[in-house]
């Protein structure tokens, strides 16, 4: 019984290995899109300062969508033409807007962008102090004579505990 479960061992431990090793022999590492690993270099630093016009929440880098691919051979086109980063992004607002860009300009038409979440801020600061300032806090009313025996009552039979009248001012 020994012998055949040390067989069984070898025989997994063997099947592994060969599968590891056959694994390892179909794997190849990633080829860049570019011959020019300098255009590549270039190319992941521009694309990650664009945004994916499909996605619209991930960078140009990261997207996985056709107009992504698209976008990206054509930066790289526009790479290997010797435009600089500044004239690649110029040519992709003058096509998409200022959208494209994760970063774009201060300008009239982006004002809303960037002062809009300090202008909700500061209304949100100002609902809340209107409401904190209007609110009104009322001191809760001290108990008649008949809830103060019912109180009474209620804590003798409960706990054994009588009250005193230093404890009817805290309640």
């Amino acid at each position: 019984m020994q012998i055949l479960l040390s067989a069984i061992l070898i025989v997994i431990r063997a099947t592994v290995l060969l599968a590891m090793t056959s694994i390892s022999i179909y794997a190849a590492s990633a080829t860049p899109l570019a011959q020019d690993p300098i255009v590549e270099q270039r190319l992941i630093s521009i694309s990650e300062e664009l945004r994916c016009l499909v996605c619209q929440n991930e960078s140009l880098a990261g997207s996985r969508a056709d107009l992504a691919q698209d976008l990206r051979r054509e930066v790289r086109h526009l790479i290997q033409q010797g435009r600089t980063d500044i004239e690649i992004k110029e040519f992709l607002v003058s096509r998409y807007g200022d959208f494209v860009l994760y970063r774009p300009p201060l300008k009239s038409s982006t004002w809303l962008l960037w002062l809009g979440p300090f202008v909700l801020l500061l209304f949100g600061i100002a609902v809340l102090w209107w409401h904190l300032k209007k609110r009104v806090i009322t001191p809760a009313a001290p108990l008649s004579a008949q809830e103060r025996a019912r109180v009474d009552q209620l804590l003798t039979t409960h706990s054994g505990v009588k009250s005193d009248k230093n404890t009817q001012e805290t309640v």
